[in-house]
């Protein structure tokens, strides 16, 4: 289960420090992106959790009034955006390493 998380700048820390301490979620997959690396112009981060139903239940419950849930278009924008850089870095790391 994927989900994905707008999180205020002001509030990363506090987020990455809940997120990383909590057994279970910290061993999902875990991906905080800076909105200007992903070419956006707003300021923040996204959190990209991909993980068990049961570690998705317990972020937005402990992360609740440190984040908002981006859902429909724009989850799909921005995880299509994460994607193509994972994607680009993979064929680099191929072209060094091949």
């Amino acid at each position: 289960m994927r989900i994905l998380f707008l999180v205020k700048k002001d509030d990363y820390s506090k987020v990455s420090n809940l997120v990383l301490k909590d057994d279970l979620i910290s061993r999902q997959s875990i991906n905080f992106r800076d909105m200007a690396s992903l070419g956006l112009k707003e300021d923040g981060y996204y959190l990209d959790l991909d993980g068990s139903e049961e570690a998705v239940k317990k972020a937005q419950e402990i992360l609740k009034d440190f984040v908002k849930e981006v859902t429909g278009p724009d989850k799909d924008k921005v995880i299509e955006i994460i994607t193509k850089q994972e994607e680009s870095a993979n064929v680099g790391f191929g072209s060094i390493f091949g």
